[in-house]
């Protein structure tokens, strides 16, 4: 019942998220495992191609490269290194979520504390303080992210740090929305998968049988490609370089996320612990 739920519980099963990325040992090491995994991402692939692209010699080939994908307008980007970063983080950031979100509640209820923690909290507030750490887990790493681009065109130049800034800003917001959904959906998996693992199992089928379970149906039945709005990220490519603005590109991922923490709400209401 509505009277029952407490952003109070909430704020403290979002903060056991936190505690288990951030102060304990696997939670540390997962983490270690990212920050290295991104400084070889910014220092080698960002640092070398920026260089790569903007010198003389590749300028033109870079443009016509860019061009022929649709990203022409990347090259114009005041700090190149966040353009670099864009490209690739606007792809990563949604695996990354999958995989850091996909133990949300499966573990606690194989080892009993799921029920333990129900008798404290209602399964929407698990639902939703789960989710809430994963957000602010997510935003987290994608700020550690931006920041660690800016200094790194800071170093190259000095006067690309307001700028950078100023862009990082709008891109931690874009990555932000993008992740949603994703994060909603291991929500809505962790309330029948047995573990993380069995959650990205799912996940993998999910992404890689039903497109094509759609595309087939969709030859003969076109209304059926609708389905495709089930799938997240299905609005990236307009996002990594819209040729106007449009309402859509963040409207999808904000529905898309509560459908399945809808879905999720139910499930967890009419399953047992």
């Amino acid at each position: 019942m509505l009277w029952q739920f407490s952003m109070h519980r909430v704020w403290c099963l979002a903060k056991f998220e936190l505690v288990r990325l951030f102060l304990t040992k696997s939670g540390v090491m997962a983490l270690l495992a990212f920050v290295t995994t991104w400084f070889l991402i910014l220092y080698y692939p960002v640092n070398s191609a920026v260089d790569f692209i903007y010198s003389a010699m590749f300028k033109d080939v870079a443009k016509q490269v860019f061009g022929a994908f649709g990203l022409a307008s990347l090259l114009k980007w005041q700090v190149p290194e966040l353009a670099m970063y864009w490209l690739i983080a606007i792809y990563s950031f949604p695996m990354f979520a999958l995989i850091i979100a996909s133990d949300q509640t499966c573990s606690d209820r194989i080892r009993g504390t799921l029920r333990f923690i129900s008798l404290r909290a209602t399964r929407a507030e698990i639902i939703y303080g789960r989710f809430l750490g994963q957000l602010i887990i997510n935003a987290t790493l994608i700020a550690i992210t931006l920041i660690a681009a800016v200094l790194i065109a800071s170093l190259r130049d000095s006067s690309l740090f307001v700028p950078g800034a100023k862009k990082a800003g709008e891109l931690f917001i874009e990555l932000f929305i993008v992740v949603l959904p994703f994060i909603a959906l291991m929500a809505f998996f962790n309330c029948f998968a047995k573990s993380s693992k069995q959650a990205l199992v799912f996940t993998v089928l999910f992404f890689g049988i039903l497109p094509l379970a759609i595309g087939f149906v969709g030859y003969s039945f076109s209304f059926v490609s609708q389905l495709n709005y089930l799938f997240p990220g299905m609005q990236i490519d307009q996002a990594i370089n819209p040729k106007q603005f449009s309402y859509a590109i963040y409207a999808i991922p904000v529905i898309q996320m509560s459908a399945y923490l809808l879905l999720a709400h139910l499930l967890m209401k009419r399953s047992s612990l």
